[in-house]
């Protein structure tokens, strides 16, 4: 099974609206599916979580919360206004900072600069929770630099849900776009994957149960 673009927001609207599942219990499965997979993986850490603004950063902080009640060291980078995130995202982002792990926040600032790249030199582990399935055009600066820094660091990649910067549909670059060892993907593989070249980008796959009802997914 392949989910577009369209699949997974309607997917993700019914299994709220229709179903009754909390759109946070569906997060909360995302990110404590993706932790399991880095664990599964070997990760003894630093980890490192780039977090953007939306949902997809929400799925990292809850990867950073289940990583550091296995004692994993790990670290979140968050390019956004805190004070903006929305919903889920702010809940989860809440808990992360209320238990104190290591936050470096970056909101508007030029990126592309020894700080950022010494603390990416610092990983094991880079977690890419920056942009998901709703990308439609290129990210912009500052996210261009991330991305590439991302990818100069050498360290290994595990991206959430989908490489930032690939096209959900086609399994294209939109422009700068992660280059992840690891891939792992909610409910199922995105459109884009069936593309063989999108492999460059998502390295191997693994797909990870939210939770969302059966009966909806047939």
């Amino acid at each position: 099974m392949y989910l577009s673009r369209e699949q997974v927001r309607a997917l993700d609207r019914r299994a709220i609206e229709e179903f009754g599942v909390p759109g946070i219990v569906l997060m909360e499965n995302a990110g404590r599916g993706a932790a399991e997979v880095l664990i599964s993986l070997g990760c003894k850490g630093p980890v490192l979580i780039c977090c953007g603004k939306g949902n997809n950063g929400g799925d990292g902080f809850v990867i950073a919360r289940h990583l550091d009640n296995r004692q994993i060291p790990v670290r979140v980078l968050l390019f956004a206004d805190p004070g903006r995130l929305e919903g889920d995202a702010a809940i989860n982002y809440q808990i992360i900072a209320r238990s104190g792990l290591e936050i470096s926040v970056y909101d508007g600032e030029f990126v592309n600069d020894a700080r950022v790249r010494s603390e990416l030199a610092k990983a094991e582990w880079i977690v890419d929770a920056l942009f998901g399935t709703g990308l439609t055009g290129p990210v912009r600066k500052p996210f261009d630099q991330i991305i590439q820094c991302a990818n100069e660091s050498g360290r290994r990649i595990l991206a959430v849900d989908i490489p930032s910067g690939m096209d959900c549909d086609t399994g294209q670059p939109l422009g700068p776009t992660v280059r992840a060892e690891h891939t792992v993907t909610f409910v199922a593989e995105k459109k884009g994957f069936a593309n063989p070249l999108a492999r460059n980008w998502t390295g191997q796959v693994h797909v990870v149960n939210i939770g969302a009802p059966r009966r909806l997914l047939e």
